[in-house]
């Protein structure tokens, strides 16, 4: 009788593995960051100059960049995997497919989401934020990537069957991502204007909570459809 490797085993091979392949296709890892660089740059000369009017557009701006940006390398989370037949082996192997979604949704977030966070000073000084919104955007893009990425993973596994199905992924995970927009760039607002963030920090956070529990088990339901389709 053959013993499958425990849990803890299944997510760091998976985890170790992500991380190198991630790191290696150096051109999708680039690309989330270059899209957030140009907007910092382009946004300015195409909206105003006027550090006022910047400063108004800042905080929502600055999410919706954050929210293009992760989508991005979104339809191939899955898609390689699915190609070379992994997918397949897993699932007839019985590992837990639950750790393996989490596995690589935390790469993904480790190589674009913390990346665009730290990052983000950049474009708030580009857009002429005020100083009392830097904190508070840090932690709400820290606390909100996290959900991008686990929401995105979901819309991944369900069009990781369709060629070309990036169009579709959009369509499926867009309506998803409003909350986590809606708070996000309420945290920022909030802090510039002088009020409490601590209530929008706590939804985002229950917003990560509940995607770290609920995501990677309809991630890896959508990806049995897609692999027995």
């Amino acid at each position: 009788m053959i013993e499958l490797p425990g849990l803890g085993t299944v997510f760091g091979r998976t985890f170790q593995r992500e991380f190198i392949m991630g790191f290696r296709n150096r051109g999708d890892l680039a690309n989330p960051v270059i899209f957030f660089l140009c907007i910092a740059i382009f946004v300015p000369l195409g909206v105003s100059p006027d550090g006022k009017v910047l400063a108004v557009l800042a905080p929502g701006i600055i999410w919706i960049v954050a929210l293009l940006a992760t989508l991005l390398s979104l339809d191939r989370l899955f898609q390689s995997d699915f190609d070379d037949g992994c997918l397949q082996q897993v699932m007839v192997s019985g590992q837990p497919l639950y750790w393996i979604v989490m596995a690589k949704v935390l790469v993904h977030w480790l190589i674009t989401g913390l990346p665009l966070t730290l990052l983000s000073p950049v474009l708030g000084l580009m857009m002429s934020l005020p100083a009392e919104g830097y904190w508070p955007m840090l932690v709400s893009l820290l606390l909100g990537t996290g959900s991008l990425s686990l929401i995105g993973a979901i819309g991944a596994a369900l069009t990781v069957a369709l060629r070309r199905g990036g169009l579709l992924l959009s369509l499926i995970i867009m309506p998803l991502y409003v909350p986590v927009l809606i708070f996000g760039s309420a945290v920022i607002r909030n802090a510039i204007e002088g009020f409490a963030v601590g209530g929008q920090i706590a939804v985002l956070a229950a917003f990560l909570v509940l995607s770290l529990l609920l995501a990677p088990l309809a991630a890896a339901g959508a990806l049995r459809i897609g692999v027995q389709a």
